[in-house]
């Protein structure tokens, strides 16, 4: 039993990620390094400002929270092991690493998809419902929200990565790629893996399909009251709500429909390597980024308490 339990469960695997260019990995250990800190730096100061500013005790700036926490979280479940990768020779990542790896990256890739869905609708109460808004989202129905996300996430996670960690892999390890993905997982099985796929479909279609076709639903709505605004300044309010949303929609939804709704294709796979890089690596900085160099109300908190804490709270330059 000994015997057959190491044959379909491997000790280890073997993460290929860029070892085809050898040259290009110091490169790469450089630039994701510089940006795993910027992203944890800049996604920090925003939990941290959003927590000490009552000026943002908002609904929006507590989902901003969320998601700030979110992309900390996610970045740091890939980004060490692929430093750890790209630095040595040795590209190996334990049985149980793996399966903790694509647990928590399936669980916090789906939970962005819900939260992002229930931002949008909080844009379309701030706009479409202004008079109503503080009654619409109070405090409850904002928690609610953000714990329907993570819990919705983590249930995909529990029934999507239990069901991939159960299939034999009768020695297979060679990952082509940079960290434990499920469905790279699930290629590796000896056996018919057809359940597994549907499952992911099914998945895929309720937290990525669903939650777009609700951005895409409030935004519609936006872009109508929008266009009933008369004064300049009514658009300039309107854009200045949304715009910093929508940019991180685009970024996040972009990748991900390349890489899991496209047809398959073999020459595309290197390619699929440096999106799944974007969004794991390079999207969780640009969030923080987007939100503070876009929006003065974060600047203008985060000046606040940097002067405080410099001994200036007396001053009064605003």
């Amino acid at each position: 039993m000994m015997e057959i339990a190491n044959v379909s469960f491997p000790e280890v695997f073997i993460l290929l990620g860029f070892s085809e260019r050898p040259s290009l990995e110091p490169i790469l250990f450089i630039f994701v390094l510089g940006i795993y800190v910027v992203s944890v730096l800049g996604n920090g100061v925003i939990i941290v400002v959003s927590c000490m500013d009552v000026h943002l005790h908002t609904p929006m700036y507590f989902f901003l929270v969320n998601l700030s926490f979110l992309d900390i979280s996610f970045t740091t479940s890939i980004v060490p092991q692929l430093l750890v990768n790209l630095w040595g020779p040795q590209k190996t990542i334990s049985y149980g690493g793996c399966v903790i790896q694509f647990y928590i990256s399936h669980w916090l890739g789906a939970t962005e998809c819900v939260l992002l869905a229930v931002m949008s609708y909080d844009r379309y109460a701030a706009i479409c419902r202004p008079l109503h808004y503080t009654v619409i989202m109070h405090p409850k129905l904002c928690c609610s929200l953000a714990f329907a996300s993570w819990l919705g996430g983590l249930t995909t996670s529990m029934v999507g990565s239990t069901l991939t960690m159960l299939l034999p892999l009768c020695g297979n390890n060679r990952v082509d790629h940079f960290f434990c993905e499920m469905p790279l997982i699930m290629q590796l099985a000896c056996v018919d893996t057809s359940f597994n796929e549907v499952e992911i479909y099914v998945a895929s279609f309720i937290f990525v399909v669903l939650p777009l076709g609700l951005i895409l639903v409030s935004y519609s709505r936006i872009a109508w009251a929008v266009l009933t605004i008369r004064s300049a300044e009514g658009w300039r309010k309107a854009f200045n709500t949304c715009s910093s949303h929508v940019a991180v929609v685009a970024l996040f939804y972009g990748s991900i429909i390349f890489m899991y709704l496209q047809p398959a294709k073999r020459n595309s796979h290197e390619e699929g390597k440096l999106v799944a890089l974007f969004y794991t690596v390079v999207t969780p900085m640009l969030n923080p980024l987007i939100y503070t160099l876009r929006n003065k109300t974060v600047k203008k908190a985060l000046r606040h308490i940097v002067l405080e804490n410099c001994g200036f709270g007396g001053t009064h330059i605003f």
